[in-house]
């Protein structure tokens, strides 16, 4: 994994051992630098203008380390927006899919509307699968996939037959494409370099913040800082965990289709069919 040892040791971490290292690792440096401080105050005295450029070095630093923090959860949101996109975008299609299925003669029909469901069911499982329990989901996902599209190409000459052909192969491709975009958007995370810089900044602001505190009251509230920026970054990991963190993309627009979808067998699309008989 790009980023080394160190982004791979924190991406096993839970959530609260993320917050807590970057807590500890960021006292550490300020109380590091805050004794090499005293050390070198033992030695010569402190000048009012060498107080004035630690104040001037201190608000870049924290300047550039708000712009990186910023940075880093932009980027984190923008890949859980597009996991939330594109799961309203999959309903989308299957709801189309089913609906065209309809058109289709039996028993295209009815098959093609029952793996409809049961791959339907099996996304909404997929999605909230616990970890070691992908592999498995994943393999009834591609089953039923490979089901699907040989159902479709058995109803070839149906589809044809009612002039909906090209309708019904743009539609079942739009399905699998999703699976494959839905499949990436879960792989896809905030570079590993960007977080291990972010977690170099927040060190070394800790750091520059530490050698230049005095009074107690400054320490109170360089731990509340030190706190916020831990939980901020708690934040930041859990949304680029798609997978295993408590910040997921909702699975509703899914779960309203399947309810829809269940509602809605093959035999209600034919009241107006039998009525005319």
């Amino acid at each position: 994994m790009a980023g080394g040892w160190l982004s791979e040791w924190l991406s096993g971490l839970s959530l609260i051992g993320v917050g807590l290292v970057m807590l500890a690792s960021m006292l550490l440096a300020a109380c590091l630098s805050h004794g090499a401080r005293v050390l070198q105050r033992r030695h010569g005295g402190r000048e009012e203008k060498e107080h004035m450029q630690e104040s001037y070095l201190v608000g870049s630093m924290l300047g550039l380390l708000a712009l990186l923090l910023a940075f880093s959860f932009a980027m984190a949101v923008d890949r859980y927006e597009e996991r939330r996109h594109l799961v309203v975008q999959e309903a989308n299609a299957i709801g189309t899919a089913y609906l065209r299925t309809q058109l289709l003669d039996e028993p295209h029909r009815g098959r093609l509307s029952a793996l409809l469901v049961a791959y339907t069911d099996n996304r909404v499982a997929l999605a909230k699968a616990e970890p070691e329990n992908l592999d498995g989901q994943l393999a009834v996902n591609d089953r039923l996939l490979t089901e699907i599209w040989a159902a479709v190409a058995a109803a070839r000459d149906s589809a044809n037959s009612h002039g909906i052909t090209t309708a019904m192969l743009i539609t079942f491709n739009e399905v699998i494409d999703l699976d494959t975009e839905r499949k990436v958007a879960r792989q896809v995370r905030v570079p590993a370099t960007v977080l291990v810089t972010l977690y170099g900044f927040l060190v070394m602001t800790s750091g520059v913040i530490g050698y230049v505190l005095e009074e107690r009251r400054a320490w109170i509230g360089a731990f509340v800082l030190f706190m916020l920026l831990s939980l901020y970054v708690s934040v930041i990991a859990d949304l680029n965990r798609p997978s295993s963190g408590s910040i997921q993309e909702s699975q509703e627009p899914m779960e309203m289709l399947r309810q829809s979808l269940k509602a809605q067998p093959p035999v209600v699309f034919d009241r107006f069919e039998t009525s005319k008989q």
